[in-house]
C-alpha cells in the first residue's frame, strides 16, 4: 500500500509518493510566482497552477508504485480560495492573503468584529489577510462572478474536488477565514450575518483526515493513479509540516524554513483571548484531534529567494541548468561568525504581533568589504530575531517550547538550521524527510483511508529523525547581544518606512 502526499504553497507545489513505512519513493516540484495584475494585488492563476499540479503528479506517478496508491490527500496555504462551478470549472484568479483588496471594508467592519468577541468565536483578531475581506471585494466589485460560483474553495479543497472529491473544508482551513466557529466546528452564522456573506457559497466542514470522495475515471486514467483511490481532507500547510515532522503534542513546535518562516507550536486547550491578543497570537484546529497550534510567522523565505533572485540571478540559471542547488552555493559563503549588518526584514506584509503592511526594509552596517554571503547571513539572522521577539513572550499565554523540528527547503542547509539553534536557544530536530507538508498530507491519507490506526501510528510509521543541532552557548550569547540591538532598530526607523 502506498499513499500520496500533495503539498500547495504559496510559490510552489510538492508531491510526494510513499511507501506505508515512510520510504519515499518518488517526489517533484513546481515553483510559480504570483501575478500582481495591479499596484497592491497579489494573486495566483487558478488554471495555470492547475496545470502545475497535475504535472507534478504525473512527475511522481511515472514510478511503478503509483498503481498501489490507496489514498492521496493534500494540504495547502491558508486563506487565498478559488471560485468553481458545480461541474467542476474555475471561474476566477485566487486572491492571495497579502493582496490589498478588501481594505476598504475594514473601517466598517471593525466595529461589527470586535476583536475579543471574533477571537472568542473563530481565535483570531480581525484583518485584512483572512478571506472574509477578499469574499466582500468579489461580491462588491465583481458581483457576476459571486453569484454564479458554486463554491469558494481553499486550495487543498479545490485540488480535491478537481480530482473528483465533493466540495469540503477541513477545520484548520475553515478557521482561516474569519467565518468558523472553533467550538461548534461549523460556519458561524452571527459572524456571515455580520460579514453580509452566504453560507451556501462555503463547502461543508470536516475533520482533517476524513475521506470526501475517490478519484474520478478521468483524473485517473489523466494522472495515472488508481481508480478507487481515496481521497481524503487535508489540512493548513502549517499543520500538515507539524504532522509530517511528528509535531503531535504540546512542548513541540514546528520551524518551517519554505516562503515563510513559521514557528507553530501545539497546545491542548484553547488559550483566553485576553492573554493571546496583546501577543498577535492566533488558535486554530491542528490536524490531529484534540490540539491546537499557533502560528509566528514572516516572510523570510521570500527575502532569501529575493537575495537569490537579486544577487545571484545569473549564477541561478546556470547553476540550474546543471542539476544543482544554488543555495548550497550561497550558504557556503556565509561567515562562521554572527554577520556585522542589521535587517529590518519589512520588505513586505509582516505577520504577528503587528501584521505592518506599509513598511519597508532596511539594511544597515553595509561597507565597501561586505560580501553577498554576509548580507545573507544578516536577512536570516534578524527574520529570525523578529520570531524571538514573540517567542519570548509565548510563556505569558501558557505556550511552551522545548525542541523545534526543522522542516522545508532551508532546513536542508546546515548552516541555516543551526544558526536558529543558536538564536533560540534550544535544540533543533531535522527529520529525514524535510518536505514535510507533503510527508503529513501522506500521513491524513494515511489516517483517513484506514491504513493507520491514529496519527502516532502514522507519525511512528512515517517520520524518521536525522539530525539533532544543539545550541553553540558562546554563539547564543553573542546572538543575545545583537538580538537586543535589533530590537531597537524598528522604534528608530519607523518614522522613516511607512509607504
Amino acid at each position: 500500500m502506498n499513499l500520496l502526499g500533495i503539498d500547495v504553497g504559496t510559490s510552489g507545489v510538492k508531491t510526494a509518493l510513499l511507501t506505508a513505512h515512510g520510504e519515499m519513493l518518488a517526489s517533484s516540484y513546481r515553483e510559480y510566482n504570483e501575478q500582481h495584475p495591479e499596484p497592491g494585488y497579489a494573486e495566483l492563476d487558478s488554471w495555470k497552477i492547475w496545470e502545475h499540479v497535475k504535472d507534478a503528479i504525473r512527475e511522481v506517478t511515472i514510478h511503478p508504485g503509483a498503481s498501489e496508491v490507496v489514498a492521496l490527500s493534500i494540504s495547502s496555504m491558508g486563506e487565498a480560495v478559488v471560485p468553481i462551478s458545480k461541474d467542476r470549472k474555475i471561474l476566477g484568479h485566487s486572491i492571495m492573503h497579502f493582496d490589498m483588496r478588501g481594505e476598504e471594508f475594514l473601517d466598517s467592519l471593525t466595529p461589527l468584529f470586535e476583536n475579543r468577541m471574533l477571537y472568542n468565536i473563530n481565535g483570531n483578531t480581525f484583518g485584512n489577510q483572512y478571506t472574509l475581506t477578499k469574499l466582500k471585494w468579489i461580491k462588491t466589485h465583481q458581483p457576476d462572478l459571486y453569484h454564479k460560483t458554486y463554491k469558494f474553495l481553499h486550495w487543498s479543497g479545490f485540488i480535491a474536488f478537481m480530482l473528483g472529491a465533493e466540495p469540503a473544508v477541513d477545520y484548520s482551513l475553515a478557521n482561516r477565514t474569519l467565518l468558523f466557529d472553533l467550538k461548534t466546528k461549523e460556519w458561524s452564522d452571527d459572524l456571515l450575518r455580520k460579514a453580509e456573506l452566504d453560507r451556501e457559497k462555503l463547502p461543508r466542514t470536516v475533520p482533517s483526515g476524513t475521506v470526501i470522495g475517490t478519484i474520478s475515471q478521468q483524473m485517473a486514467a489523466e494522472l495515472n493513479l488508481p481508480v478507487n483511490t481515496s481521497i481524503v481532507s487535508g489540512a493548513h500547510d502549517q499543520c500538515a509540516n507539524a504532522v509530517g515532522c511528528g509535531v503531535i503534542d504540546s512542548g513541540n513546535a514546528v520551524f518551517g524554513m519554505g516562503t515563510f518562516l513559521c514557528i507553530t507550536p501545539v497546545f491542548e486547550q484553547p488559550k483566553m483571548a485576553e492573554v493571546m491578543i496583546p501577543h498577535g497570537i492566533s488558535t486554530e484546529h491542528h490536524a490531529v484531534p484534540g490540539r491546537y497550534v499557533s502560528f509566528l510567522y514572516n516572510q523570510g523565505g521570500i527575502l532569501v529567494k529575493w537575495f537569490r533572485d537579486t544577487f545571484a540571478a545569473a549564477e541561478y540559471k546556470t547553476v540550474q541548468a546543471q542539476g544543482k542547488n544554488i543555495y548550497q552555493v550561497l550558504f557556503a559563503e556565509i561567515p562562521e561568525e554572527p554577520s556585522n549588518l542589521f535587517v529590518l526584514p519589512h520588505f513586505t506584509a509582516s505577520g504577528p504581533p503587528n501584521f505592518i503592511n506599509n513598511s519597508s526594509g532596511v539594511i544597515t552596517g553595509l561597507h565597501l568589504e561586505t560580501t553577498r554571503g554576509e548580507i545573507l547571513k544578516g536577512i536570516i539572522e534578524c527574520a529570525n530575531f523578529y520570531l524571538k521577539e514573540i517567542v519570548d513572550d509565548l510563556p505569558e499565554t501558557g505556550i511552551s517550547i522545548k525542541e523545534y523540528r526543522a522542516v522545508g527547503g532551508g532546513a536542508q542547509s546546515d548552516a541555516w538550521v543551526q544558526l536558529s539553534a543558536d538564536i533560540f536557544g534550544r535544540p533543533f530536530v531535522r527529520p529525514v524527510i524535510t518536505e514535510a507538508g507533503a510527508l503529513g498530507a501522506a500521513i491524513m491519507a494515511g489516517v483517513g483511508s484506514g491504513v493507520y490506526g491514529s496519527y502516532p501510528d502514522g507519525v511512528n510509521a512515517m517520520v524518521k529523525l536525522e539530525s539533532t543541532f544543539e545550541p553553540d552557548l558562546q554563539k547564543s550569547r553573542q546572538y543575545q547581544e545583537k538580538f537586543a540591538k535589533y530590537q531597537q532598530l524598528f522604534p528608530v526607523m519607523s518614522d522613516f518606512l511607512h509607504d
